[in-house]
């Protein structure tokens, strides 16, 4: 049994190839840019995570859908919408929402499964993760696994989403205790080099290791 990981790069993709890989000995990992300001430094930490986890090249997939950027309408992909420091709980639609992204993501996850025989597609969406994303919430995967069903050869392909209604210190937590390097993933929506620790997703990265009373292993610009 084949199961695909959508590793982004970041921490919460990160923590679920830990969980994959107790459930699947066939691990194929796949990396979406999307036009995003720091598809560099994500790029080069999917790279770093299949090494570490030894997935062979033809188990490794990156594909371009930068059409996004085209689009806009997101701090992420438009240069000319800022990127917000980290304004605390909201359910408030932010800025770094990239519009209808994961829906794009996943489809591309679903078409590779069919190919290669996976059943089984992970994905690290968290709703803490940038509160609002309507893309990152329960009924979302639910209604997605429905059109899956419906729009797939066999109907046997799932999305998983086990890190969903966890906090960021618990993902740390389960990473830690799978032992999956954290040194290796990057969080920041601005920088390639050091991240910020403002923006929404550095935030909350750095609260969830401060509620551990842990020190995140990647550099800081203030740190």
């Amino acid at each position: 049994m084949t199961a695909i990981v959508l590793v982004s790069g970041g921490m919460d993709s990160a923590a679920i190839i830990g969980l994959a890989a107790k459930k699947y000995n066939d691990l194929a990992f796949l990396h979406i840019t999307y036009g995003q300001n720091t598809a560099q430094k994500e790029r080069e930490c999917f790279e770093k995570l299949a090494n570490h986890y030894k997935v062979p090249k033809h188990k490794q997939k990156i594909i371009d859908i930068s059409f996004l950027r085209q689009i806009g309408g997101s701090s992420l992909t438009d240069e000319q919408i800022e990127v917000t420091n980290f304004q605390g709980d909201s359910d408030q639609i932010p800025s770094s929402y990239v519009p209808f992204r994961n829906t794009h993501i996943i489809a591309c996850a679903v078409s590779w499964a069919e190919v290669i025989g996976a059943s089984k597609i992970y994905i690290g969406a968290n709703e803490e993760d940038s509160p609002g994303y309507p893309d990152c919430r329960p009924s979302y995967y639910q209604a997605y696994n429905e059109l899956i069903k419906q729009g797939t050869k066999d109907g046997s392909v799932s999305i998983e989403t086990p890190v969903i209604s966890m906090t960021k210190s618990e993902i740390i937590k389960l990473a830690n205790q799978n032992q999956v390097p954290l040194e290796l993933t990057w969080s920041c929506y601005r920088s390639n080099d050091l991240a910020c620790g403002t923006c929404d997703s550095c935030a909350l990265r750095l609260r969830g290791f401060k509620k551990l009373n842990l020190k995140d292993p990647i550099s800081y610009v203030n740190s």
